[in-house]
């Protein structure tokens, strides 16, 4: 772009969930596109909703310029009965970088979850499945590069009673976007809280081959986030 002064309008659309299918169907390295990324130089989306996905790629169409857009799609929720948009959500709107939990009352609130991508799904399951879950509000973080700090800024301010913020994800520890994101929901530290994470220990491998392995890091992951609530 420097160089020949030609923009770039590459879309990529890499496989990323973690469904105990092992190592080489679970990661696209989303903690190395979020490595590489700077200066705007590209887009790194996780869409959760058939209508933001058609959104994103419909904005990438839509813009007088070209930016690199990266997609992680996962596999899961292409047959997933609750991964559904209904049809106005396609023929107006926007892409939404971020999506605040429409079932959150803002003065119940004690607890926010930050998440990307389909583990959202996983948890709705075990909040639904936890009782009086009326406290907890999940957060999708839609677009992770460039971060979208004023609308996160935003929902932290709205949930002004919540006294724990976590961030959850699928991927190991060193891995995912937990060290990229850390830095950036800088609000919540600035207000005197701590920012917990959720994640599988740190590994060498993106996942384990073993799907009973797999599920047992699963159940312990949404044990872990609700436990204490």
């Amino acid at each position: 772009e420097d160089k020949w002064k030609c923009q770039n309008g590459l879309v990529m659309l890499m496989p990323h969930g973690y469904e105990g299918q092992g190592a080489e169907h679970s990661s696209a390295r989303l903690e190395r596109f979020l490595q590489l990324a700077a200066r705007n130089n590209m887009q790194i989306v996780n869409a959760s909703t058939p209508a933001n996905f058609f959104h994103v790629m419909r904005r990438q169409l839509k813009r007088e310029f070209r930016k690199p857009l990266m997609v992680f799609t996962p596999k899961k929720l292409l047959r997933f009965p609750a991964c559904v948009s209904p049809v106005e959500d396609l023929t107006s709107g926007r892409f939404q970088e971020v999506i605040d939990d429409a079932t959150a009352k803002a003065t119940s609130i004690d607890t926010v979850l930050f998440c990307s991508g389909k583990v959202y799904y996983d948890y709705m399951d075990k909040k639904a499945s936890y009782g009086d879950s009326s406290n907890i509000a999940i957060v999708r973080i839609e677009q992770m590069y460039p971060f979208p700090q004023e609308q996160v800024d935003k929902i932290v301010a709205k949930y002004k009673k919540a006294e724990r913020h976590i961030w959850i994800q699928e991927e190991p520890e060193n891995m995912g976007a937990w060290q990229f994101v850390e830095h950036r929901i800088w609000r919540v530290k600035e207000r005197g809280y701590d920012l917990r994470h959720t994640a599988r220990v740190a590994s060498g491998s993106p996942a384990t081959g073993s799907k009973a392995i797999h599920d047992q890091e699963h159940g312990d992951l949404m044990d872990e986030t609700f436990s204490g609530f």
